[in-house]
């Protein structure tokens, strides 16, 4: 879609990405994040396993689709917490897009396993997160997110 500014934005129906939180061995809490490769928009960025939605999907589905594609995760793995719409533009004749962020919560640091829109996934303590070279559009929702993040109750890591 092309903004009233003239900015693109992908996915004809929206976008979504899954922020993943998990405990530590300390119990603090750390989420997975995508450090975006080098070729594809805004790379070399952090930010999360996401993209477009299909007509057909909702923000959930759209996240739990992508996490599997970028990261090898299986919807099995985790419990959606909430979702949040943060980012919202309005387009040339008319048009609507969204971002969804999908919160989910998992009971450990789960493995991953990258596809090539990847340079690397990464558990980061959320309080390092903003250490990163962040992907701008998940840097202005991070001062959102962050607090809904550090209010889930995480369950105790699981000693390895």
């Amino acid at each position: 879609m092309l903004s009233d500014g003239g900015a693109h934005y992908w996915g004809k129906y929206g976008a979504a990405g899954l922020l993943l939180v998990a405990p530590r061995g300390d119990g603090t809490a750390a989420v997975l994040l995508q450090h975006r490769a080098p070729w594809s928009h805004q790379g070399g960025t952090w930010g999360l396993p996401g993209g477009a939605r299909d007509s057909d999907e909702t923000p959930k589905q759209a996240a739990e689709r992508e996490a599997h594609e970028e990261a090898g995760l299986s919807a099995g793995q985790f419990k959606v917490w909430d979702t949040k719409v943060t980012a919202e533009v309005s387009g040339r004749s008319g048009s609507y897009w969204t971002y969804t962020t999908v919160i989910a919560v998992a009971s450990a640091l789960l493995d991953t396993v990258p596809n090539r829109e990847s340079a690397e996934l990464r558990w980061v303590a959320v309080r390092e997160v903003v250490d990163l070279p962040l992907h701008p559009g998940f840097a202005a929702s991070w001062v959102d997110l962050r607090p809904v993040i550090e209010a889930i109750p995480l369950p105790i890591a699981p000693e390895r």
